[in-house]
């Protein structure tokens, strides 16, 4: 098995710094967290149902 210090940059498969790990640079680093805010990953779940959402709304309100 690859040992973490070994393993690519997950965004652009260079090789990892030590300074931005697990990423190669800043600029990776930035791309993976502009990926988060747009949405480009999810963490798996179901579907929230629109009574739950407007449940959690109203809870937020107090």
């Amino acid at each position: 098995m690859t040992s973490a210090s070994h393993k690519p940059c997950p965004i652009c498969r260079k090789p990892r710094s030590v300074d931005f790990s697990p990423f190669c640079s800043q600029r990776c680093k930035d791309r993976d967290l502009a990926r988060w805010f747009g949405d480009g990953y999810a963490v798996p779940g179901r579907p929230a149902s629109e009574e739950e959402l407007a449940q959690r709304s109203w809870d937020e309100q107090d």
